[in-house]
C-alpha cells in the first residue's frame, strides 16, 4: 500500500501504537520487531483490544482487511510520520545535545504551552521510533511541535531531521556522552550538528547559547540564528546569579527562580526564556513557566528522605554530567555530604580512563564519603578510605542493610542502566 492510501486509513483512526498493552479503540497499530519480540505475533490481539488497523511485515499475519501488509512496518511507521509532518506543515522545533535534552524539551514546552497548544516528546522516546511516534501525535490543532532527537551514531540525527524536517533548532551542547558509537568528542560534535546541518540547507532558524564558543563555530556565518546567553550581544540576555540551592536567572531586570539544581542548567533555562521571547510569549508567562517547571524522572529531583536530603539525578550519566554533577555538589554549602556514583554506559575504549578520571576528581576535592557501584568503578584505583567500591548493586545492598545513613546530603547518580534510584528504598 503506498503511504498517501496508508494516510488515508491513519486519518480514520484517533492514535498510532506499537505496543498491545497500550492499545486504545480505533488506533493504528503497527507490529514492529526487535532483538526479542516481533510484533506481528500480536496483531490479532491488537485487533481484539480494539485497533482499526494492524501494519504488519510477514504474509502469515494477514488475518482481515483490518490488517495491511507493508514490505517494512518500521520504515512504514517513519515514511508515514514523515507524510503526516509535511501535511500539518505546522512549525517544529527540534532540539538535540549531550546533556538536558529532555529537561530543556520540558521546559520550552511549559513556556509555549502558555499561548500555544503544543505537542512534545513524551519522556525521552527520541530515536527512530520516538520521532515518529511523537509527529503522529501532532493534529492540525497543534499550533507548534517540539521533538527531542536523541543519537548514539553519526547520521541517526541527519536520519531524524529528515522526518521531523524542523522549522527551528538547539543543540543543548556539546559532551563526552555515546563515546562507543561516536568515536570521540569531534564524533559528538559532528553527530550532533547535522541538526544544524540540515537547519542551514533549509534556511531555517538556530536557537545559539552565544557561551558557547563551540555553537559559535558550528554557526559560523550563518545568519539565520537567534542568540541567547549572557553577554549584551545576545537576542535575549539572560544572566546566571546563582545555584544555591536551586538556580537562578536574570531576564530584563527580573530574577526567575527555577527549581532545578545545578549551575549546567543555567544553559536549559535560559534557550526556554529565549524561545519564549521569539515566540512572544507574555513576559509574565514565561517567568512562571520557569518557576512553576519541577524536575520529574530522576532528573536533579531533591527528595527529603527522612532526616536525608537527596539529590536524585539517576536517569543517566556520561563523564560531562558527573563532572557538573560533582562541581555543583561539592560547591554546596550543606555538611555531612554523601556520594553513590554508578558507571558510565557507552563509553566504549575511553571507560577505563573515563572513569579513573573521575576518581581522581573525588580524591583530589574529597567532597564526602563515596560509594561507588558497577565495574568500570570498581576497577579503577583510589587509595583513601572516603571512596568505598562495589562490583555490583547487590553487594552495596547487603552493606546500606548493615548500616543507617541520618542527616546525610546525599547525591545520586549514574547511567540509566544502574537504575540508581532503587537506593531510595534503602536510605
Amino acid at each position: 500500500m503506498k503511504i498517501k492510501d496508508l494516510y488515508t486509513l491513519l486519518l480514520e483512526c484517533n492514535s498510532v501504537s506499537t505496543d498491545t498493552r497500550a492499545i486504545t479503540n480505533n488506533c493504528m497499530f503497527f507490529a514492529l520487531k526487535g532483538e526479542n519480540f516481533n510484533g506481528n505475533e500480536f496483531a490479532k490481539t491488537a485487533l481484539e483490544n480494539g485497533a482499526k488497523y494492524c501494519i504488519v511485515d510477514e504474509k502469515e499475519y494477514l488475518i482481515n482487511n483490518q490488517t495491511i501488509l507493508v514490505d517494512n512496518a518500521l520504515e512504514t511507521l517513519q515514511e508515514l510520520a514523515k507524510y503526516h509532518r509535511k501535511e500539518i506543515n505546522i512549525p517544529i522545533i527540534a532540539l538535540t545535545g549531550s546533556n538536558g535534552k529532555t529537561t530543556t524539551k520540558e521546559l520550552i514546552n511549559c513556556v509555549l504551552s502558555k499561548r500555544f497548544r503544543t505537542v512534545a516528546t513524551k519522556g525521552n522516546l527520541n530515536n527512530h521510533i520516538g520521532v515518529p511516534l511523537t509527529l503522529l501525535k501532532m493534529t492540525k490543532d497543534t499550533e507548534i511541535g517540539i521533538v527531542e532527537m536523541g543519537a548514539n551514531h553519526q547520521k541517526e540525527i541527519k536520519f531524524l531531521s529528515e522526518i521531523a524536517s524542523p522549522n527551528f533548532g538547539l543543540i543543548t551542547n556539546f559532551g563526552k556522552a555515546h563515546l562507543e558509537g561516536f568515536g570521540s568528542v569531534e564524533g559528538v560534535i559532528k553527530g550532533k550538528s547535522e541538526l544544524y546541518d540540515y537547519l542551514k540547507a533549509h534556511n531555517k532558524t538556530i536557537f545559539v547559547n552565544v557561551n558557547d564558543a563551540i555553537q559559535l563555530q558550528q554557526v559560523k556565518g550563518y545568519k539565520s540564528i537567534y542568540k541567547f546567553g549572557a553577554t549584551d550581544t545576545a537576542n535575549s540576555k539572560i544572566e546566571f546569579i546563582n545555584a544555591q540551592p536551586y538556580v537562578t536567572v536574570k531576564f530584563n531586570k527580573n530574577l526567575v527562580s527555577s527549581k532545578l539544581t545545578g549551575a549546567y542548567n543555567y544553559s536549559n533555562i535560559a534557550v526556554a526564556i529565549a524561545i519564549g521571547k521569539y515566540f512572544k510569549i507574555n513576559e509574565t508567562d514565561i517567568i512562571s513557566a520557569i518557576e512553576q517547571y519541577t524536575p520529574t524522572n530522576n532528573r536533579s529531583q531533591i527528595i527529603n528522605k527522612g532526616t536525608n536530603k537527596i539529590i536524585l539525578d539517576a536517569y543517566n550519566a556520561n563523564p560531562t554530567s558527573m563532572m557538573a554533577a560533582l562541581e555543583h555538589f561539592g560547591q554546596s554549602n550543606n555538611e555531612n555530604k554523601v556520594l553513590f556514583l554508578g558507571d558510565m554506559f557507552e563509553l566504549g575504549k575511553e571507560a577505563k580512563i573515563e572513569h579513573q578520571h573521575i576518581v581522581d576528581y573525588l580524591i583530589k576535592h574529597q567532597i564526602g564519603d563515596t560509594y561507588l557501584i558497577g565495574s568500570n568503578f570498581y576497577n579503577t584505583t583510589s587509595n583513601t578510605s572516603q571512596i568505598i567500591k562495589y562490583e555490583t548493586f547487590e553487594a552495596l545492598k547487603i552493606e546500606l542493610n548493615k548500616s543507617e545513613l541520618n542527616n546525610k546530603f546525599i547525591l545520586i547518580k549514574g547511567s540509566r542502566g544502574m537504575a540508581l534510584e532503587r537506593l531510595l528504598d534503602l536510605l
